[in-house]
């Protein structure tokens, strides 16, 4: 089991920045998967990037390439998003997530776990 507590989310304007934090705990491996997800209201959970936790290799949502940046502490079992330039359609909740398996994590039925949500608006 694997259980994840995303943090930093709030209401910024056009242009700023924010940093997400999720921290995890229990069972996560060299090969576990670790990413972001959102959700905006009406609209499907997609996904935003992910990080592997051992190895650092990243991958990005198109939408956020040069924008966004996934990275992470092992030593403190934490998962950051760092948000750049944000837009006001960035505006939805951000969720963690996790798979227990190698894969690439681009669909919600690749994640086995799922944190809360952080909500992030950003205002024009």
């Amino acid at each position: 089991q694997v259980q994840l507590v995303e943090s930093g989310g709030g209401l910024v304007q056009a242009g700023d920045s924010l940093k997400l934090f999720c921290a995890a705990s229990g069972r996560t491996f060299s090969t576990t998967p670790m990413g972001w997800f959102r959700q905006a209201p009406g609209k499907e959970r997609q996904f935003v990037a992910q990080i592997i936790w051992g190895g650092g290799s990243t991958y990005y949502a198109d939408f956020v390439k040069g924008r966004f940046t996934i990275s992470r502490d092992d030593a403190k079992n934490t998962v950051y998003l760092q948000m750049n330039n944000l837009k006001p359609e960035d505006t939805a909740v951000y969720f963690c997530a996790a798979a227990s398996r190698p894969l690439l994590m681009t669909r919600t039925v690749d994640v086995d776990y799922w944190g809360q949500g952080t909500q992030v608006t950003v205002s024009s």
